[in-house]
């Protein structure tokens, strides 16, 4: 998902102000004197009134003020979209995934696409999937760009929170490749997709 908002939360009587991000399976708050990680598998109870997203889970009850966007929020965590449908799968989709670690996405994936083709990039591919864990190994960017359909996207997968593949090495070396980004989604608790694609300017024209 990876909403955020600038928000107070109220938590076990006292007010924090900071950031709260809603990500694919958790909800997050970062302050100055308050961080919560809160998965949605352990949340009890989720309710949005008056602008107020209240979250109940085994520590308490945490209050999120995020206005209008309260509803959309609550209705974000109860009903959340699949992978699949985030980055936009389609039946008639020829997909390449290298590296991929997540048994379960690639399982999903084929039974939703027309062929997957795994550990090796097939000619013409709607989408390439690539999880990386170290910045070096980004240089494949533009050799893999070649295996791509003009509107295509390569969806680089990495771990969150490593040095070693930071957001920034990710963004250098894809325009170093050409390539421009369009979409983070938080590809599950542990891991980043981004993804990037030929700038519409590069594109053979039909």
């Amino acid at each position: 998902m990876g909403a955020e908002a600038q928000c107070d939360v109220r938590f076990k009587g006292k007010t924090a102000s900071g950031k709260a991000r809603l990500e694919t399976e958790v909800l997050q708050f970062r302050g100055e004197e308050l961080r919560l990680s809160i998965p949605f598998k352990q949340m009890s109870k989720v309710a949005a009134k008056d602008g107020r997203l209240s979250v109940t889970f085994a520590d308490g009850t945490a209050s999120f003020d995020l206005g209008a966007a309260a509803a959309k929020w609550a209705d974000s965590i109860q009903h959340p979209p699949s992978r699949l449908k985030k980055i936009g799968a389609a039946a008639d989709w020829r997909v390449s995934a290298l590296g991929v670690t997540d048994e379960a996405f690639l399982q999903e994936l084929e039974g939703v696409v027309a062929h997957l083709s795994i550990g090796r990039v097939v000619k013409g591919s709607d989408a390439i999937f690539f999880e990386a864990t170290k910045a070096a190994e980004l240089a494949r960017l533009e050799k893999l760009k070649l295996s791509l359909k003009p509107n295509g996207a390569i969806w680089i997968i990495r771990p969150k929170g490593r040095p070693e593949i930071s957001e920034q090495a990710t963004m250098a070396a894809g325009k170093a490749a050409g390539l421009v980004d369009v979409k983070v989604v938080g590809f599950s608790p542990t891991h980043t997709a981004e993804k990037f694609v030929i700038p519409v300017a590069q594109r053979p024209k039909p």
